[in-house]
């Protein structure tokens, strides 16, 4: 999965769910709380949506601006997200971890 999908399918669930479908022009890298896109309570709905959508677990140290309060911000967190899932699931990359080489 690449920035574009993310970007894309995190946008289509904002428009959907916050703007009732409705044409609301912002940009990828317009902060979601600043711009009053999404409030905090909406991002707690995006952190549900996140989980369920891409089967990850946010923790709470995650739930940053760094990582949520854009959509650049959030396709950007996935993908490091997937990278480091990529990397535990690494049979080389666990054994490491198991002998604490990581």
């Amino acid at each position: 999965m690449d920035s574009a999908t993310i970007a894309q399918q995190v946008r289509s669930f904002i428009v959907e769910n916050y703007f009732l479908g409705q044409d609301y022009r912002f940009a990828d890298g317009d902060s979601f709380l600043n711009h009053g896109i999404i409030d905090s309570t909406g991002v707690l709905e995006l952190v549900a949506f996140l989980q369920d959508t891409y089967g990850i677990t946010v923790d709470d140290e995650e739930l940053t601006p760094e990582n949520l309060d854009s959509i650049n911000n959030v396709a950007t967190y996935l993908l490091r997200k997937f990278e480091r899932t990529a990397q535990a699931d690494d049979p080389a990359v666990r054994e490491g971890i198991l002998r604490g080489n990581a």
